[in-house]
């Protein structure tokens, strides 16, 4: 395989919505609230999640190999669950795979040098958050994966506060909008975390990864995964309801039916890895789909 698709393929660049939605719509959030926006500063926050995501991927790929959960993991479905495949397929160094996450760490507190510079303290304690929580998500000490909030822990960093960060660094405050237009995006890539643990999850077990699937077993961490889907579309409607949310943003519950779809497939397949896998594609559908409408619901506001 030539070198840079194995580069692109050890980034697993197609997961970046999860990072760049939260971005963008907290954005428009804070241009319909205040009236500011400014490129240069969303440029340069976008680049920073997107640094800290990728980092993320990488150094999640070299400890899980280190661990042995993908050297034994034979559940897995490409390309949402198991990792990128190319350690344990020859194609790249464990240690190459090392450097290109630390490389992509620093560049991402780089970025977050540069905001805090512009911007203030507030950014510097965000992006410390982001990269502690990335890095040691599965590397020792903390490896926060293996100790049953890891998926929580993602929700958090992927969601609230990339919208904090985001409104932030437009508007130098942050509002209760941008607080609860945040949780829908929030819970959904949790869900995303949740239920592409179901494949990993034997694999997870052998090697003592005991993340909240492997710890409630997969039976009833559908009921978890469900309760996190479905919180993921309350905030939407309460939020508009309370006119904390313009009403243009609820046709975010416009993809409630699809996220059901995904619930009902996890509920029939959670023990089928093959069968599972629509149930995988549906949230992660869910979540950008979702996200461009509150995007698009703010534009129209």
């Amino acid at each position: 395989m030539p070198a840079f698709k194995v580069l692109l393929k050890e980034l697993r660049a197609e997961f970046l919505t999860a990072s760049v939605m939260p971005v963008v719509v907290s954005a428009l959030i804070a241009r319909h609230e205040t009236g500011l926006f400014d490129p240069l500063l969303f440029a340069l926050t976008l680049a920073g999640a997107v640094f800290l995501h990728l980092g993320t991927n990488v150094a999640n790929d070299y400890y899980d190999n280190r661990s042995g959960t993908d050297v034994v993991n034979r559940d897995f479905v490409r390309p949402f669950t198991g990792g990128s495949r190319l350690i344990q397929e020859g194609l790249i160094t464990p240690r190459a795979v090392l450097t290109l996450a630390i490389v992509l760490f620093a560049a991402g507190a780089a970025v977050g040098v540069v905001l805090t510079a512009l911007a203030g303290p507030v950014i510097l304690l965000l992006a410390a958050a982001g990269i502690v929580s990335g890095y040691f998500y599965t590397a020792p000490p903390f490896k926060f994966a293996h100790r049953g909030f890891g998926e929580f822990l993602v929700g958090l960093n992927f969601g609230l506060l990339i919208f904090i960060g985001t409104y932030y660094v437009q508007a130098r405050t942050v509002s209760a909008g941008c607080i609860v237009a945040s949780l829908p995006l929030t819970l959904l890539v949790t869900a995303i975390i949740l239920i592409n643990e179901f494949q990993d999850s034997a694999a997870d077990a052998l090697v003592g990864k005991r993340t909240l699937v492997v710890r409630t077993g997969n039976r009833s961490a559908v009921w978890v995964f469900g309760a996190v889907a479905a919180a993921a579309y309350a905030p939407i409607a309460a939020g508009t309801v309370l006119r904390i949310m313009p009403p243009p943003t609820l046709i975010g519950l416009a993809t409630l039916p699809l996220m059901a779809k995904a619930v009902l497939t996890a509920r029939s397949s959670y023990d089928a890895p093959q069968r599972l896998t629509p149930a995988n594609a549906l949230t992660i559908t869910s979540h950008l789909l979702t996200g461009i409408l509150l995007a698009v619901g703010y534009l129209l506001a």
